[in-house]
């Protein structure tokens, strides 16, 4: 399949872990790309610390490959289809690889807490159709996180609350990073209007917005 024959963009989706993204991608139909999958894996030297503590900071974006999430995202839109790794947030390892099929779908949801770090490199690229943050309230999405990974037994229990309560007093702030570096910071029912508005070929440039509270 040439580049030629796809006309294939991507959105963007960040926000706060915890704030919805997956569901809310899932939501719209559209084929999914889980940006989580290119987390680094525990034994990289390369990954960053919580400030004072010996915790893994993943919250960092120095902790995620940007470069193989870009290609990978390249890749789509060029051919609708890309090899990515398989993730597991438990062990943090990477545990396999599986082909990913989007096929001639105009326009596919990137989804992540790092999405916004890539946002300036798709657009010079000319795969960007749009590129949202999701904002909440941070106590909604502290309990909605932490049910999530106990759920999941992503983390151990302390490591957990450690995280929770440090991700829900500076969530405002990382609300308005990914605002600084180009997302549109808004709730979940102005995100799918836009992001209809997207597949209906009506792409947007992503503006800068003002990330105030709900």
């Amino acid at each position: 399949m040439s580049s030629q024959a796809l006309s294939t963009r991507v959105v963007l989706l960040t926000g706060p872990s915890g704030s919805g993204k997956s569901s809310l991608a899932a939501r719209t139909g559209l084929p999914v790309l889980r940006l989580d999958d290119f987390y680094k894996e525990a034994d990289d030297p390369t990954l960053p610390l919580v400030a004072g503590s010996t915790d893994i900071d993943w919250d960092s974006p120095a902790s995620w490959d940007a470069d193989a999430a870009v290609t990978a995202i390249t890749e789509l839109c060029r051919t609708g289809r890309t090899d990515v790794p398989v993730y597991d947030i438990s062990t943090s390892s990477r545990t396999g690889h599986e082909v990913q099929h989007i096929g001639r779908t105009p326009l596919f949801v990137a989804e992540g807490i790092f999405a916004a770090d890539i946002i300036d490199r798709c657009q010079s690229l000319g795969l960007l159709a749009d590129a949202l943050c999701l904002r909440g309230r941070p106590s909604t999405t502290f309990r909605r996180r932490l049910l999530r990974d106990l759920r999941e037994g992503r983390k151990s229990v302390p490591f957990l609350l450690r995280r929770g309560w440090r991700l829900m007093r500076t969530e405002r702030r990382i609300v308005a990073r990914h605002v600084a570096l180009g997302a549109h910071a808004c709730a979940k029912q102005e995100a799918l209007g836009r992001l209809a508005a997207a597949a209906a070929g009506r792409c947007r440039t992503p503006a800068h917005s003002s990330p105030s509270g709900d």
